[in-house]
């Protein structure tokens, strides 16, 4: 059996026991509505026999009194048994969306890799909701289950050949339901598939939006999106066909199932084999088979879907962590020295650095790809294929990613800020220090209420030099014990990149920094810069010297 197809089982699995209760409930009470949708004819039947042919009055009463609370109580039943069964349904899909939050959202990373924001969205939303419905689904089912035996039952006192029929017919018919759905279990999972990453692209162009417009690209975003679009349409149609062939399929199965056993209680009452009133219960019974099977139908499609969720749900959910924990410990309080030793990774190639406690250097990387395996190496967002990077001694391979973020804080270049008020965005135990270090005290000024400002999601509502500076000021204001920052200052001005480098080096006194950045504004504050070229370090010394002996170094931050 593949590995995903035992995965998804787990998941169904747990997310039904994980409402146990509730599905229990709301089973017994499905089953008690459908039981009694059973007796109705049956009652009926008796009533003929007993009291119209009888004619007795009282018997009539006492009877229709029998039908009468019948009726009650199904409908009751009916009612608790649905809120019961979408109340699982919700808590299951709201669990799943925790357990999935909590995988994209864990330290040790990896479970964005090969996706788009918008398909994660959707993992989360709409496929979690499927594998929830489960829970609604199941208990009908058994209720329909239940409903079948009840009436097989009925049918066995009324005729052997009758509930002999219902019996021994039913297990087949469920099989054939069963492998029917197997198109719109494979048709579901490409629609999701598709339909997620038509979310992502989505999500990706609105929020590129402004940058689109500025490059004079929305003709080939709209044409990018019109594909995309086009491909989960064709899916979507492609699975409501399968739906539609699987319903009508399985209407039809039904149909002639309930047609040969109204034909054979049909014979046995003209061969009077069985009374008027066993004939009307037969018929009614017959009739009342077509709810349950509509719901096998309908169970049965929706595990279908279910499951083909539930593998896109297990696939993220055991994607493994782009680094692992281990049992090393970094110093608390953490002093900040920083060691690469041969480091590998990505585009660098041995490097060698050792940056002492409380230095601010500068890091000029000619490859930008070279400076965000940097970053990524700093912050354990990977861990070094050859090498090693240590921070106060302790090789950070062995320790916690979250632990190492607290004491290593990496600021990357495209950080976005969060729906809320400046001074929440900006945070920390200093917001106002931090504000003033990276000149965002002037963005708070200009705002109507300052920094009670509201700002809208990735801060939109701001420039792009007014988001930079909220965002270093978010990263000052944490006051780490190393901070790596990427090109902070790339949409602002030279007099507020002045004013910035000034304001870092004075709040970062003491506290190691790293700057990965060609801002020569920056790089001279810098204690001394290092320059990596072809996934090397190549040189280092101070900004001026580089400036003066180096033709390259001065191309990458003059220019």
């Amino acid at each position: 059996m593949p590995a995903t197809a035992t995965t998804s089982r787990s998941v169904l699995r747990q997310a039904i026991s994980g409402q146990r209760r509730q599905v229990t409930l709301a089973s017994v009470l499905a089953a008690g509505h459908q039981g009694g949708e059973a007796l109705v004819p049956v009652i009926i039947g008796v009533v003929i026999d007993q009291a119209v042919d009888g004619g007795s009055a009282g018997t009539l009463v006492f009877w229709l009194a029998v039908l009468a609370l019948v009726f009650a109580g199904l409908s009751y039943s009916y009612r608790f048994a649905a809120r019961a069964a979408e109340g699982a349904s919700l808590r299951a899909a709201h669990d799943l969306r925790i357990a999935i939050s909590r995988r994209v959202l864990h330290p040790g990373g990896g479970a964005e890799n090969g996706k788009l924001a918008g398909e994660l969205v959707n993992i989360g939303t709409s496929d979690a909701q499927r594998v929830g419905v489960v829970n609604a689904a199941l208990p009908f089912g058994i209720a329909a289950l239940a409903g079948v035996l009840v009436s097989a039952i009925a049918l066995l006192r009324i005729s052997l050949p009758l509930g002999l029929l219902v019996l021994l017919g039913t297990p087949p018919l469920l099989y054939l339901a069963h492998l029917i759905g197997k198109p719109l279990e494979r048709r579901s999972e490409a629609e999701q598939e598709r339909s997620a990453h038509a979310s992502g692209v989505a999500t990706d162009l609105v929020s590129g939006l402004r940058v689109l417009k500025g490059i004079g690209a929305e003709p080939a975003a709209v044409a990018r999106y019109r594909d995309t679009s086009q491909n989960s349409l064709k899916a979507t149609l492609r699975a409501a066909r399968a739906k539609a062939w699987h319903d009508g399929a399985v209407l039809a199965l039904t149909g002639v199932f309930i047609a040969i056993v109204a034909l054979v209680g049909g014979h046995l009452a003209a061969s009077g084999s069985i009374s008027v009133g066993d004939l009307v219960a037969a018929v009614g019974l017959a009739q009342f088979l077509l709810t349950p099977f509509l719901i096998f139908s309908w169970v049965n499609g929706e595990l279908a879907q279910g499951r083909a969720s539930a593998s896109r749900v297990a696939d993220l959910l055991t994607t493994p962590a782009a680094v692992e924990p281990g049992g090393g410990e970094l110093p608390s309080p953490a002093t900040g020295n920083v060691r690469l030793t041969e480091v590998s990774y990505g585009s660098l190639r041995g490097v060698n650095l050792d940056i002492p406690a409380g230095q601010l250097i500068g890091v000029v990387a000619a490859d930008p790809a070279a400076a965000t395996d940097l970053l990524d190496c700093l912050g354990r967002a990977g861990d070094p294929a050859e090498g090693s990077v240590h921070v106060d001694g302790v090789d950070l391979s062995t320790v916690d990613p979250e632990r190492v973020r607290e004491v290593v804080l990496v600021a990357a270049h495209d950080a976005d800020l969060f729906e809320g008020t400046l001074a929440e965005n900006v945070g920390g135990g200093s917001p106002d220090e931090a504000l003033a270090a990276s000149a965002a005290d002037e963005v708070a000024a200009a705002l109507p209420d300052g920094t009670r400002t509201a700002v809208t999601e990735r801060g939109r509502s701001l420039s792009g030099g007014q988001r930079q500076r909220v965002a270093l000021a978010r990263a000052l204001a944490a006051d780490a014990p190393v901070l790596v920052v990427h090109d902070p200052t790339t949409a602002v001005d030279t007099v507020t990149e002045a004013k910035i480098a000034t304001g870092l080096a004075r709040l970062r006194r003491g506290r190691t920094t790293i700057l990965v950045t060609t801002s020569p504004a920056l790089l001279a504050v810098a204690d001394r810069v290092v320059v990596l070229d072809g996934g090397r370090i190549t040189g280092e010394g101070g900004h001026a010297e580089l400036v003066r002996d180096r033709a390259d170094y001065r191309a990458a931050v003059l220019s």
